[in-house]
């Protein structure tokens, strides 16, 4: 088993599932609200890096499903800046294990990287409310 540094947004009901499932599958799980890191270019590609610019947005942000922000139209610093000034914007969790960083909870992709004691049949980004509630405290 491993100690998996876990960047969330502190309340969020989705996080908290994930980090769940980590510390069920035996995993040491140090959670890090990512509101309070002074985030960097360099420290964001650390996890965001080989991934296309829209999936490093958290599509439950406000902005994001208002349209006010279009991740797919962005360039690479437009989309670090903004990440940057806004840290609910990145998608969440940031994971990291040794020096290896991941973005987002794919369970199968999580349980091939590090393993898991169930990986459960439902998308775990996603949040449980319905509608545009912030329900559970998961968006943005």
């Amino acid at each position: 088993m491993v100690t998996i540094t876990f960047f969330e947004k502190t309340g969020c009901s989705g996080n908290a599932r994930q980090k769940q499932l980590l510390k069920d599958s035996g995993h040491e799980v140090l959670a890090r609200d990512l509101r309070h890191k002074p985030w960097t270019n360099t420290a964001l590609l650390e996890f965001l890096a080989g991934l296309p610019v829209a999936q490093w947005f958290n599509p439950s942000a406000p902005a994001i499903k208002a349209g006010d922000i279009v991740p797919g139209d962005l360039d690479e610093p437009t989309a670090l800046a903004l990440l940057r000034d806004n840290p609910l914007l990145i998608r969440r969790p940031l994971l990291q294990v040794g020096t290896e960083r991941k973005v987002g909870f794919d369970a199968m992709a999580i349980h091939a990287w590090i393993g898991l004691k169930d990986v459960p049949d439902e998308n775990l980004e996603a949040c449980r409310h319905g509608g545009d509630s912030h329900a559970g405290g998961c968006a943005p």
